[in-house]
């Protein structure tokens, strides 16, 4: 098992879950005191979890754990996909004017153009690469099916949470603990994947 790790964002939402799940195992985390701008060029969320822990890995020397994830809907061609984040500003679908921050633009976009849509099966779904130092490095996937909400509910979470209900529940992702989501998201299968190589 590793004795350090770089957490390879400043993102505050996924730098508490990984921490929430990371600090029991014993695991010395080590979270970055500044951005490192990462151009997401990948064709894939591997591709741009990699380059994230790569980039971090390089400017700190420590190995770095990056996480690429969003969220995927079949009904809009796999949209929003590797361009969650920035769903908004993008020209499929419509550009979405950034009023009250991004989270809550993307929501918008997404609900606007599943109006009309009837089948609204989803899933979030994670990446995360591990750079080691030498050289090498380890990668898992994780995934949490559901369907999107016709509105948001709930003020936890963060990103597309409130229109996400995982299945199986009744609440929306936004309205579970974080030990519930722990338990069945995207993120915390894939960690709980590459803990597993890392054992």
């Amino acid at each position: 098992m590793l004795g350090k790790l770089l957490i390879a964002t400043t993102n505050r939402g996924k730098v508490e879950e990984i921490r929430h799940m990371l600090q029991p195992l014993g695991i010395e985390l080590v979270f970055p005191n500044k951005e490192i701008p990462v151009e997401e060029k990948g064709c894939s969320f591997l591709e741009n979890a990699y380059l994230k822990a790569r980039a971090y890995y390089e400017v700190f020397r420590v190995p770095s754990l990056g996480e690429d994830s969003g969220l995927v809907v079949p009904a809009l061609d796999g949209y929003p996909g590797i361009y969650s984040s920035r769903f908004y500003s993008i020209e499929w679908g419509g550009v979405e004017p950034l009023e009250d921050g991004r989270d809550k633009a993307n929501i918008r976009k997404l609900l606007k153009n599943m109006e009309k849509v009837s089948d609204r099966r989803a899933y979030f779904v994670s990446f995360m690469v591990i750079c080691l130092e030498n050289g090498g490095g380890l990668w898992s996937e994780g995934r949490c099916e559901g369907e999107i909400l016709r509105e948001p509910r709930g003020s936890g979470g963060f990103g597309y949470d409130p229109v996400f209900k995982p299945m199986g529940y009744e609440k929306s992702m936004a309205e579970l603990s974080i030990d519930e989501k722990n338990l069945i998201s995207h993120r915390g299968k894939a960690l709980n994947n590459i803990l597993k190589l890392l054992k």
